[in-house]
């Protein structure tokens, strides 16, 4: 079924979009900051696609479950949201887990054995 795999990633990514506002984890907490990592970490992975790509070692293989529209040869547009949703996650687990870390380093006793 064609655009199967796009609307998963378009489902998850509103996913990611409701936990992050609903605990301020990434671009509800500095959304200037957020805008620029994201575009950062997308571009450089596209980079890194086109290099594979060019290498030979990245292609698309037999898939139905692709939409069919390519944004360069061999790179389909699902790549482009699975990438976008691979830096989502990404920043969400870091703005998650840094506010415990730095709890947990200040508690007295931490560390001692």
């Amino acid at each position: 079924m064609p655009g199967l795999y796009l609307a998963g990633l378009l489902v998850s990514l509103v996913g990611m979009t409701v936990l992050d506002a609903r605990f301020r984890l990434f671009f509800w907490r500095a959304p200037w900051r957020a805008a620029a990592v994201m575009v950062t970490g997308v571009a450089f992975f596209l980079l890194w696609d086109a290099l594979g790509v060019a290498l030979g070692i990245f292609f698309i293989g037999p898939q139905n479950l692709l939409s069919g529209v390519l944004l360069a040869p061999d790179v389909p547009v699902e790549e482009l949201f699975f990438l976008l949703l691979l830096c989502y996650t990404t920043m969400n687990l870091v703005g998650f887990v840094r506010p415990l870390v730095a709890r947990r380093l200040r508690w007295p006793g931490w560390g001692r054995r």
